[in-house]
């Protein structure tokens, strides 16, 4: 699969809130939430005027001209939140292309790029029962908190 990670451009921010729809982890068997979901004020902190805050920084996986996959990282007061100087994560990838690794380079690119650019650590929150927990941890989070549904991860740069 001959797919290329680039940095999302600001025409494209808008697709983020189709990102932030595919993001949300969803168990087998579960009726998926209406679309509107994204439009609650704690998840449109994910996605708000995305690019005018100083840390925002996007990637996105590209297939054939296509966008199939995005990375995002802000500091936000999210579910991930951590402090004030920690910027939270947020990725998906379309369905159909799952599985193929994509997700990985995004994660790996997006590490190095924000380790280059100063940034320390990198936090996030993930359903524990996401199979995405296990590509985190060999990404090099830790758990550093957690609830009943929710893991909070952390990575150090």
């Amino acid at each position: 699969m001959d797919y290329i990670i680039r940095k999302m451009k600001e025409e494209e921010y808008s697709l983020l809130s189709n990102f932030l729809y595919e993001a949300i982890y969803i168990p087998d068997g579960i009726e998926p939430p209406p679309k509107s979901v994204i439009f609650l004020p704690e998840l449109q902190e994910y996605i708000y005027d995305f690019g005018k805050r100083k840390r925002d920084k996007a990637l996105v996986a590209e297939l054939n001209g296509y966008v199939v996959g995005a990375i995002w990282v802000r500091i936000m007061n999210d579910y991930g939140h951590v402090d004030n100087n920690t910027p939270s994560l947020a990725m998906s990838v379309c369905k159909e292309y799952r599985g193929l690794g994509i997700g990985t380079s995004l994660l790996k690119q997006l590490l190095s790029e924000l380790k280059s650019s100063g940034c320390s650590r990198v936090s996030l929150s993930v359903q524990k029962a996401n199979y995405a927990v296990r590509m985190y941890k060999k990404a090099g989070f830790n758990i550093i908190d957690e609830n009943s549904e929710e893991f909070i991860m952390v990575a150090d740069l």
